[in-house]
């Protein structure tokens, strides 16, 4: 059969008559069609997920979520190995539930957290303070007296400020604060503006850029800057433990000359740290944002591929300044959780829309949208989809999947191909939905949020409970209870 591109599908987008290798690139490692071509997730029907636990549903495969979590721990130690260690933070702000905190733990990672909230999931689920880092760029006074008094494992300072505030708080407790500084190494990163974290204009961190003014050195081209202003005065703070700089330069990138370049950046900083004030800070954590397959269009690279680059690069710029490596530390955020989950729809109402010159395009809405999954809205981020409840070949024309929220924006996936026969009732499956969309879900237009239920070994169990009507409306003082 010879498959016709549609005229308005991104050149990306390739036509299909059946999605075996999207659902093999993209679903997690667990899914499968079983004999009758129904979808299945660690051996569980999609159809018997959805009768039990309703749609819109986000599914996890705690197998593949393990699986990942290990594969980074083992690639990352051994990328390093002899010279140092890599300690693995989980992203909390990706995914986070008690249960998945303790895999996490389980399988050797810490927890990265950015709230007092994520701070308490983590702690709920047993994982050990010294395991747990505190993030943010605006943390309360009583964030970080929490923090101080557990003995977190690492706060990350995020500026000058906030470096007296530890100080002070951590003094008056009696006690040292362990900390870190988040550094902007001014490194670019390919990716959407909003979630690149690097470049100098946004909010995180600490410019190597001298200030306006600022006295100059040619030996040393930090002086002046944040971030060196923030070295000297956490070296001289009572009740700071300075342990090392961290750096974040994005999500969702595949490029590994970025991550390449601020490695250089920082430790040629750490390198001046040590011959200015003598001081050899032990730990440098280089962040993470190693991008996904949403579609496709995307390749990312295996964490082998990504450690054993790093690593290279760190041994050249740790021989170039003559320090030792020191203990790394890196968070691959949305690789771990992300492929692991996949959203389930139920389909409602599909109509054909002419768009120009006798051009249709399907829209299929599903009984969900942007209040489960934000991120199409916020970053222009695409997604595919598949029909889960069965197999239908033959070729497929050109899909949107829509939402049923009251925005002509609450769009899914943008541009998909599915099978004309999808109907009301079907499922769809939508991967890679395993970060970042709970965590931003929504009550717009008063619709529930999903639950949230893990798959293992043919077996199923709720992460997150359904949110119902009285739950979402209990908050209303007016509302009958």
């Amino acid at each position: 059969m010879t498959l016709h591109a549609h005229p308005l599908a991104p050149d990306w987008l390739r036509p299909r008559e059946n999605t075996d290798d999207l659902e093999a690139t993209l679903l997690p490692s667990t899914a499968a069609r079983s004999s009758d071509g129904e979808l299945t997730v660690d051996g569980v029907p999609v159809s018997e997920l959805a009768a039990t636990y309703g749609t819109p549903l986000y599914v996890v495969s705690e197998t593949d979520f393990r699986a990942r979590a290990r594969t980074f721990r083992t690639a990352f130690n051994a990328a390093f190995a002899p010279e140092t260690e890599v300690d693995v933070f989980y992203a909390g702000k990706a995914f986070l539930s008690t249960h998945a905190a303790r895999w996490a733990a389980e399988e050797g990672l810490n927890i990265d957290t950015a709230s007092g909230g994520e701070l308490a999931i983590a702690l709920a689920a047993e994982v050990p303070p010294a395991r747990i880092g505190l993030h943010g760029n605006n943390k309360s006074d009583a964030e970080i007296t929490r923090a101080v008094e557990l003995d977190l494992g690492r706060i990350i300072a995020d500026s000058v400020e906030e470096i007296g505030r530890i100080s002070a708080i951590a003094s008056g407790l009696g006690r040292t604060a362990s900390v870190m500084l988040r550094l902007t190494p001014g490194v670019h990163a390919s990716t959407h503006e909003y979630i690149a974290t690097a470049h100098e204009d946004q909010k995180f961190g600490l410019s190597l850029t001298p200030v306006p003014g600022a006295t100059s050195d040619s030996a040393n081209p930090y002086l002046g800057s944040p971030a060196w202003t923030a070295v000297t005065e956490a070296l001289a703070a009572p009740g700071v433990r300075l342990i090392g700089v961290h750096c974040h330069i994005g999500s969702q990138i595949f490029e590994p000359a970025g991550f390449e370049l601020a490695a250089s950046k920082l430790i040629d900083f750490l390198a001046r740290i040590e011959a200015s004030h003598g001081v050899a800070l032990p730990e440098l954590d280089l962040g993470g944002g190693h991008g996904i397959a949403y579609t496709e269009a995307d390749h990312p690279r295996s964490p082998e591929a990504i450690a054993q680059a790093l690593a290279a690069a760190v041994r050249a710029a740790c021989r170039e300044h003559a320090i030792a490596i020191p203990r790394l530390s890196i968070e691959p955020g949305r690789s771990i959780a992300g492929p692991a989950g996949m959203t389930l729809y139920s389909v409602g109402t599909t109509k054909d829309v002419v768009v120009t010159d006798g051009l249709s395009r399907r829209y299929i809405a599903v009984d969900g949208g942007m209040g489960d999954n934000a991120r199409p809205v916020l970053y222009d981020a695409d997604y595919s989809a598949v029909l889960g409840s069965r197999r239908v070949t033959g070729e497929h024309v050109l899909s949107r999947i829509v939402g049923k929220h009251c925005e002509s924006g609450d769009i899914v996936v943008r541009n998909v191909y599915l099978p004309p026969a999808v109907t009301r009732g079907d499922l769809i499956a939508v991967p890679a939905t395993g970060a970042y969309c709970h965590s931003l879900s929504s009550n717009y237009n008063y619709l529930t949020r999903p639950a949230v239920v893990a798959v293992r070994d043919g077996h199923t169990q709720v992460l997150i409970r359904r949110e119902t009507e009285e739950m979402m409306l209990a908050r209303d003082t007016g509302y009958p209870a």
